[in-house]
């Protein structure tokens, strides 16, 4: 008997930890993983190089998704900045919900996972912390790879984003009303991978 969907949503805003928990969960329970951000970076970096929003998202490859510039600042505002537009997310809607249904389960990590994506999922998460905490990690991450930006630079940029990420009237971001929240601010990657593990055992069990 093959086996049958399971979807786990986990949303937040950036540097939460949303990332290193989904990876985590799914290797957990053996199932597959999809950073659905890393979807709108692919796009952003495209229209970076000129290419219009829409065209960008419609002819979204495997391959755009192996670009190694996709973690830097630029294209990371750049997708947030894209992901605003309704044509954008319509185009990459049913990419993702296929995946989240495929056979033996699918965790997503992303910012409207469980409200918009995937309302129907199994198991939904919200995982957050302080914007403070959010922007240290994240400037820790980009001085290790040689950027030069300041901690308040950082902090600036993260505000902005969740302001945007917040206040668009396309799936804004939020917790699902059925999403359980993780605040990661005070807790060990190990203490949140934990709890999660916990929230979606008790889904699938119930």
């Amino acid at each position: 008997m093959a086996p049958q969907p399971f979807t786990i949503a986990i949303d937040g805003p950036a540097a939460a930890g949303k990332g290193t928990l989904s990876r985590a969960v799914a290797e957990h329970f053996g199932f597959a993983h999809l950073d659905t951000g890393l979807l709108y970076r692919a796009v952003g970096a495209k229209v970076l190089l000129g290419m219009e929003p829409q065209t960008a998202a419609e002819t979204l490859s495997p391959s755009d998704l192996e670009n190694d510039g996709l973690r830097s600042p630029e294209v990371a505002q750049s997708a947030s900045r894209i992901a605003v537009i309704p044509s954008v997310r319509a185009a990459l809607l049913d990419f993702q919900r296929s995946f989240a249904r495929r056979a033996g389960g699918a965790v997503l990590d992303g910012r409207d996972i469980g409200t918009v994506i995937c309302p129907q999922a199994e198991a939904k998460l919200f995982v957050t912390a302080s914007a403070e905490v959010r922007a240290m990690r994240r400037y820790k991450e980009l001085s290790a790879h040689g950027a030069t930006d300041s901690y308040e630079k950082v902090l600036a940029d993260v505000k902005e984003r969740d302001a945007r990420d917040r206040d668009r009237s396309t799936a804004p971001l939020k917790p699902a009303d059925d999403a359980v929240v993780i605040d990661t601010s005070d807790m060990s990657i190990d203490a949140a991978v934990a709890a999660a593990i916990e929230v979606v055992k008790a889904r699938r069990s119930g």
